[in-house]
């Protein structure tokens, strides 16, 4: 069991390596950007308060992350929909549509690396990764808001 570990922990660090590679589109979001939009798309409106919970980030670099996406107009604030006194964020038109923009992107960046990947393989990929990744926020108390 320590030798798959220690080949997960290296697989991860590789995934982030070329994660960071993969997003690296002209014109694109950044990958933090992207993150906080696909939390806003999948949960709906968001308090600064709520989005630090489920992203696990301290509200000062999410004050600076929701202002930068406002200012461009991928997000804006929006009084509580459900009459509360915290202001909310929400994603904009414009950014559901990067957002989607960059999201396909991704994907056929990754269609071309697993070109050769048989169907079977694929979704044991894809069933691993959702339960790992199902695992993370269990433990961490930050379940994805997945629709």
């Amino acid at each position: 069991m320590d030798a798959s570990i220690a080949r997960i922990e290296r697989e991860f660090m590789l995934i982030g390596r070329h994660q960071t590679a993969i997003s690296r589109h002209p014109d694109g979001i950044h990958r933090s950007a992207i993150t906080l939009l696909a939390c806003l798309d999948a949960g709906g409106p968001m308090s600064i308060a709520e989005l630090a919970a489920a992203l696990g980030l301290d509200a000062s670099t999410l004050n600076r992350q929701t202002s930068s996406l406002c200012r461009t107009g991928l997000a804006e604030r929006i009084p509580d929909p459900d009459g509360g006194i915290a202001r909310k964020f929400r994603i904009t038109a414009e950014g559901t549509r990067r957002l989607r923009q960059e999201r396909e992107a991704n994907r056929r960046i990754l269609g071309r690396l697993l070109n050769e990947w048989d169907a079977d393989d694929l979704a044991a990929l894809a069933e691993l990764l959702e339960r790992l990744n199902t695992e993370i926020e269990a433990h961490s108390g930050r379940p994805w808001p997945r629709t």
